[in-house]
């Protein structure tokens, strides 16, 4: 069960979106089906929100008018995903289960009144959503519209009630069976914070001052296995009733607690909600970090952009519009990266309610506007784009992304507030994103032997077992870029005693940091190529190494900033500051070019991008041109958008090339 056979079910790539027609009327209904037909729709999510209509009371359900709304679609030609709505408890739930309700970390118990209002860790909560999940899917498990099930909806509420910690202690005894061995793994004793009875262990809650990072790291990880089980129930009650694929929608990039590694793991398409939160060139770079994140949770296989925002991108608080041609842009960048579609919240912008303001396929302003023809304009190209059904997209770098680095990085009492994991993450793939090569995400334990170059951005948690197939990536052959900060703390968010990082990755990087020393505010340290750090910088002896680039004044004048070693086969580089996005990205192109990494389309100016997919006889590369310049192309090729030979992209073109090579 995998996004191809989903596409195998539509005939092509899924195009659509969020459809939630008890919004409307019956005139407003066949206005639906006429316009979806206009805009080439063939996948519409349902039900989402829908729990106070489809079970109006405990017990009782109503869906009478979501058969007539399946039927209506799957005659219409549009194939449905089909949603569990328990992202959204009806106020009845919330009335009769109180104790459901989540609680904040100071002890506040919120109430009705906004989606989300659950406490995941209720037994009243998880019972009444396998409940539901199950009803659903005995009526329509094996509807002729169903072509995919869509489990809840960006799980995240975090709760910190009675019900938590009574969960959050079964967890602890299960992980390491004993209160001693608890009070190890948290240091607890420091500030006399000695366990002495399971009874005393409570969930991270707010405190006089920092909280035990051992403590708030496990409270994070606990959470999300509680988030894993939760989908894992819900699918496996719908699996007893439907073969039809079964996903959740994960939020990009850290909107959510849970290791994304273990729910792709459960998820039979990994699916993605992205909505970039910059405009301009740098959404256009957002977009292709949210698509190959997702494709790597994916294990590098197909995959599905879920939500997509139609005509808005955000930035500092504000909505703002999306250029002309920036609908398809953005939906073919996703498609481009693996997914086996586009689909857009929603598809008609709602006239009432907390989110009448989010955009839509069907604007307020109706089909006559310049919102609905692009995204008719997007359809038609989704259309023809169903040879690419199936195919893949491989990478020769990779960017290390571990959950547990995040969370502990997350952590109370750091050196710095601007050590930021997911900064750091973008920064990373943004300097391979600039030179037009395609890049992985992967953990720090996978096998990493497929790679040129792996970096290694605030790798501040890296276990035993991370560290030692660091080194023996670095050994067989591999070049690593390790970021500063990196290998400090072990899996329990110990600190590494005797130098960082961690023994087997100093080993591979020939190095030993002794100490840290980071940046006042807004200071920047000028570096021996005339480059600059910012944020951090770090006192450390080489061992071996050679020293690439160095401080040039202040305590660490003369100390290496920059070193390069050559370790078995491979070379092991540690930055010890962080360097502006400029000197960054040409250290980051340095290492692509020594490695041999090339772009797929060699030549094109900065601003256009390019990706390949691979089929199984064929290739296309996929081009989107950011600029507001005409780019002529490497060769002529056939454009599958246009359906004939191209020479050249348009401002603000795009082309799908068959079979072409530069």
């Amino acid at each position: 069960m995998t996004a191809r056979r989903l596409t195998y079910r539509l005939g092509g790539l899924a195009f659509g979106g969020d459809y939630n027609p008890e919004q409307w009327d019956e005139q407003v209904w066949k206005e639906d089906d006429e316009l979806m037909r206009r805009a080439g729709v063939n996948l519409a999510t349902v039900g989402v929100f829908s729990w106070a209509l489809l079970e109006p009371e405990e017990g009782r359900y109503d869906f009478a008018w979501l058969d007539a709304h399946l039927d209506r679609l799957h005659g219409n030609g549009v194939a449905v995903d089909l949603a569990t709505p328990t992202a959204s408890p009806p106020p009845w739930f919330t009335l009769a289960h109180p104790d459901a309700l989540p609680v904040g970390p100071d002890g506040t118990r919120l109430v009705h009144g906004s989606r989300d209002t659950y406490c995941l860790t209720a037994p009243a909560y998880r019972s009444a959503a396998r409940r539901i999940a199950a009803a659903l899917a005995e009526r329509y498990g094996d509807h002729p519209a169903l072509a995919l099930w869509h489990v809840h909806n960006e799980y995240t509420t975090l709760c910190w009630c009675e019900h938590t910690a009574a969960a959050f202690r079964m967890w602890l005894r299960a992980r390491y069976d004993s209160l001693d061995a608890v009070n190890k793994a948290w240091g607890t004793a420091f500030w006399s914070q000695r366990y002495g009875s399971w009874e005393q262990v409570l969930p991270p809650r707010a405190t006089q001052w920092h909280r035990n990072p051992g403590h708030a790291l496990d409270f994070r990880r606990f959470f999300s296995d509680e988030v894993v089980a939760a989908y894992t129930e819900q699918r496996d009650a719908i699996r007893a009733h439907s073969d039809r694929p079964v996903t959740t929608n994960l939020m990009m990039p850290a909107y959510q607690n849970v290791d994304l590694w273990a729910l792709g793991r459960e998820v039979d398409v990994v699916a993605i909600d992205h909505y970039p939160d910059r405009p301009g060139l740098a959404a256009a770079a957002d977009v292709a970090f949210a698509a190959d994140r997702a494709r790597s949770f994916a294990g590098g296989g197909p995959w599905l952009l879920m939500e997509q925002g139609t005509s808005t991108v955000y930035d500092h608080g504000r909505v703002l519009a999306k250029e002309p041609g920036e609908i398809l842009r953005h939906s073919l960048g996703h498609i481009a990266r693996g997914s086996e579609g586009a689909l857009f919240f929603q598809w008609r912008q709602s006239k009432a309610g907390a989110e009448q303001w989010h955009s839509a396929m069907v604007p307020h302003a109706g089909p006559e506007s310049r919102v609905f023809a692009e995204v008719a304009e997007t359809g038609g190209a989704v259309a023809r784009l169903a040879p690419l059904a199936g195919s893949t997209v491989t990478a020769q770098v990779a960017v290390l992304h571990d959950s547990d680095a995040w969370w502990a990085l997350s952590s109370d009492g750091l050196p710095s507030p601007d050590l930021d994991y997911h900064s750091a993450l973008r920064a990373a793939h943004r300097a391979v994103w600039d030179v037009g090569v395609v890049a992985d995400f992967a953990h720090p334990e996978a096998d990493l032997g497929r790679y040129r170059l792996v970096l290694a951005p605030a790798l501040y948690l890296l276990s035993d077992a991370g560290a030692e197939n660091l080194r023996r990536y670095v050994a067989g052959g591999g070049t690593l870029l390790v970021g500063h900060f990196s290998g400090v703390v072990d899996d329990r968010a110990h600190s590494r005693l005797g130098g960082y990082p961690a023994t087997p990755l100093r080993e591979a990087l020939g190095i030993r940091v002794e100490e840290y020393r980071p940046l006042r505010q807004d200071e920047r340290i000028t570096l021996s190529d005339g480059s600059h750090g910012t944020v951090w910088s770090e006192s450390l002896r080489t061992r071996g190494a050679e020293a690439v680039v160095a401080y040039t004044h202040g305590a660490l004048a003369g100390s290496p900033a920059l070193t390069r070693y050559g370790y078995g086969g491979g070379e092991g580089w540690y930055l010890s500051t962080r360097l502006d996005d400029t000197a960054h990205g040409a250290l980051v192109a340095r290492l692509l070019d020594a490695t041999g990494v090339r772009p797929a389309l060699p030549g094109l100016p900065p601003g256009v991008e390019s990706v390949t997919r691979q089929g199984e006889h064929d290739h296309w590369h996929v081009v989107l041109n950011h600029t507001a310049e005409p780019v002529p192309l490497p060769m002529t090729a056939h454009d599958l958008l246009t359906g004939g030979p191209l020479t050249a992209l348009a401002p603000g073109g795009c082309a799908v090339l068959r079979g072409a090579t530069p």
